[in-house]
């Protein structure tokens, strides 16, 4: 029998505190939100953002001054939603020139009646400084429980050191130059990462909350086929969202492969990345923690 060491305790404990801690400023802002608004943000996609490794990094023609296409699958719907966008890693400013998001018809096909354009404090283009964010203006648009949406993103110069993640499980579509109305992204070349994108809130009622899972590869999908949509987050979505008492709740992804929770492996440790990838999701009400066996196994 493995008999769990001081650290491993210790790291137990760090998270039942943060979650206790959490809890209670969560249920102060949704009491505010419920005052002040009669809705708040929920986050119905995310993913956790790392250093992209030099396998990984976008094939050429590469994100500078050309377009990429990535696709998610969100788990509640809302009729407005706001971007978030990641430079966490990267060591020199990244500039988008325009982003667009639609709805999807089939791989990188869109809808074009259902694409617009995102704002940044009113403007198309945005620079997210070294180690930064930024979240869009939000943006009315028709967004179905449990469908997928398409991220377009025209970028300006980018950083060498990039921010993404590296297991989608979907395939990303890259485009030479400014391709940022083209419909079909046919003739791109493909890869199976995303970069820079983040997460995605809706606007939803006060009684709307959010599910955030913290884990390893099983948690990213590992075992789950590419753009099939199958990981076990998205499982639990659809049975979620199939049923009228909970399908106003968010799943939000934050997995990655190879992660560790103390020291080592793939990514920002679980503890490290508690804060940003967990507490600062809008409106999780709970936590799902899937993490260990790298540790073990190292």
């Amino acid at each position: 029998m493995i008999k769990p060491t001081r650290k491993i305790l210790s790291a137990v404990a760090v998270f039942m505190i943060c979650a206790l801690l959490w809890s209670c400023s969560s249920s102060h802002q949704h009491s505010t939100f419920k005052n002040v608004d009669r809705g708040k943000w929920v986050g119905t996609w995310a993913t956790a953002p790392q250093l992209v490794e030099p396998n990984n990094m976008p094939p050429q023609p590469g994100l500078n001054n050309n377009t990429i296409r990535q696709v998610v699958r969100v788990s509640i719907g809302g009729k407005k939603l706001r971007l978030r966008f990641s430079n966490a890693f990267s060591k020199e400013p990244v500039t988008m020139k325009s982003v667009t998001v639609a709805v999807t018809k089939e791989g990188s096909v869109i809808d074009p009646s259902t694409q617009q354009i995102l704002k940044f404090n009113g403007t198309e283009a945005v620079t997210m400084s070294p180690s930064g964010e930024v979240y869009s203006d939000p943006l009315n648009f028709t967004l179905a429980p449990g469908s997928t949406l398409a991220i377009t993103i025209y970028f300006g110069n980018t950083s060498p050191t990039t921010t993404g993640h590296p297991g989608s499980r979907t395939t990303s579509y890259i485009l030479a130059d400014n391709q940022i109305g083209s419909v079909d992204f046919s003739g791109a070349v493909t890869t199976d990462h995303w970069y820079v994108i983040n997460g995605i809130d809706v606007m939803a009622d006060a009684e709307s909350f959010a599910i955030a899972a913290l884990g390893n590869s099983i948690t990213d999908g590992r075992g789950s086929g590419t753009n099939k949509q199958n990981r076990w987050t998205d499982i639990l979505s659809q049975r979620l969202l199939n049923n009228k008492d909970t399908k106003n709740i968010g799943v939000l992804n934050l997995g990655i492969g190879g992660n560790c929770v103390l020291r080592g492996g793939l990514g920002p440790t679980a503890l490290n990345r508690f804060d940003r990838d967990i507490l600062s999701q809008s409106s999780v009400k709970w936590l799902l923690i899937l993490e260990g066996i790298n540790d073990i196994g190292a």
